[in-house]
């Protein structure tokens, strides 16, 4: 089972909408169990037209516990806390942190990275969670909120993911390429995940200077990709 933590804002209900279109049931997590269902109650209309696999909201801390794949898509400044809530219930999990390092959480520009001591936010998320059989992995930070909700349409990007467990990063790939048009690409350990991390204030930058919504990356000319 997979469950957004957070997946009440765009981005974690993008995923959570795409993954369920692709049969993938999914947990809706929020931090008030009552805005997660409301949400859900909302989304199963909207996609009333769609042979959507079950869609649960839940609070951020059930939604953890009954989750075996957890997509972080809380912003920065909501990481900390968040992270702490749920941490009691990631053990033996995976852990996709799409968290972007913005300015603007502590208020600058969307389109500016704030530096964080760790590292990189993947890397703060496994700081944090220090101490728990938890893999964590950086993944979806390149992939903007208009193409996951672009519904019904393909989403032109590629996924930028990295993390240091190889069975972890193999299982998240399965999921994120379920979402039509993605292909993942693994650019190594979790150290890295600051500079796929750096790539979305680049995106967002690039969007707001050609009025788009929908800008996003492709890697070309490597061979053997996708092996």
């Amino acid at each position: 089972m997979i469950s957004v933590i957070g997946g009440t804002g765009p981005q974690g209900l993008g995923i959570a909408k795409r993954l369920a279109i692709a049969g993938e049931p999914v947990i809706v997590g929020s931090r008030k169990e009552d805005k997660a269902l409301k949400i859900v109650k909302e989304t199963k209309e909207e996609l009333k037209d769609y042979d959507i696999a079950d869609m649960t909201g839940m609070a951020n801390e059930d939604a953890a516990k009954a989750g075996d794949i957890l997509i972080l898509t809380v912003p920065l400044v909501a990481q900390t806390a968040t992270l702490k809530t749920i941490k009691p219930f990631v053990e033996g999990k995976i852990l996709i942190d799409a968290t972007a390092p913005l300015e603007a959480a502590i208020g600058g520009k969307a389109s500016c990275i704030l530096d964080v001591y760790e590292g990189s936010a993947a890397e703060r998320t496994a700081h944090i969670l220090a101490g728990c059989d938890v893999k964590v992995i950086a993944a979806f930070n390149n992939i903007s909120n208009s193409l996951l909700l672009n519904i019904p349409n393909d989403i032109d990007c590629d996924c930028l993911m990295a993390g240091d467990d190889k069975e972890a990063k193999a299982a998240a790939k399965e999921i994120i390429n379920k979402l039509p048009g993605v292909r993942v690409i693994d650019v190594g350990k979790l150290e890295k995940a600051h500079l796929i991390e750096t790539i979305t204030p680049l995106l967002i930058g690039l969007n707001i200077k050609y009025k788009s919504q929908f800008g996003g990356i492709r890697i070309t000319g490597i061979p053997k990709l996708d092996e």
